[in-house]
């Protein structure tokens, strides 16, 4: 048992000594004359600008436009596109878009203490809103994330759990 302790003790000697001596020489090999180890002049490769003459300096007169006439009129088409979109966007009642929650709960006297806090508040309107069991009190429609962004981070100072939520948004 004493012999195995021993030989494994000179084994770790020498590894280690080894180790020791590889780092000693990768260093050294690293290190000439002061100057890094690897060097590339790229001097060559940059691309070369030259100063402009006084004579691309001088003005020339502007070409008279010439008229051109169509030669594929796609009118008639493209008034049936958008005719049929029209049509689309009259029969349409909601459309995707968010609006800000300030309050989601069960206790109906938070959610009204929370509209009349925002009822001080100038510019939006708050709506106390009852789906069992829940009143969510939500403010403003937006139609997009950006739109509301605004409006949110203000909102967030005064209601910490505010959030931009998805809502369908009906259209007038």
């Amino acid at each position: 048992m004493k012999r195995s302790s021993f030989v494994v003790n000179k084994l770790t000697t020498c590894v280690t000594g080894l180790l020791l001596i590889a780092f000693v020489f990768s260093a050294a090999a690293q290190k000439s004359n002061g100057r890094p180890y690897y060097h590339e002049d790229l001097y060559t490769l940059r691309p070369k600008l030259t100063e402009p003459s006084d004579t691309l300096l001088i003005q020339t007169a502007p070409k008279p436009k010439e008229f051109v006439s169509p030669i594929l009129n796609v009118n008639g088409k493209v008034d049936n596109v958008l005719d049929s979109i029209n049509r689309f966007n009259v029969t349409r009642k909601f459309i995707d878009g968010y609006t800000i929650q300030i309050y989601s709960g069960q206790n109906r006297e938070e959610a009204m203490n929370t509209k009349k806090k925002m009822a001080a508040e100038p510019g939006l309107n708050a709506l106390l809103e009852y789906n069992q069991p829940k009143f969510r009190v939500r403010v403003g429609n937006y139609y997009s994330r950006l739109e509301a962004h605004r409006d949110l981070t203000r909102l967030k100072r005064l209601f910490s759990n505010a959030i931009l939520v998805p809502e369908k948004i009906l259209v007038r």
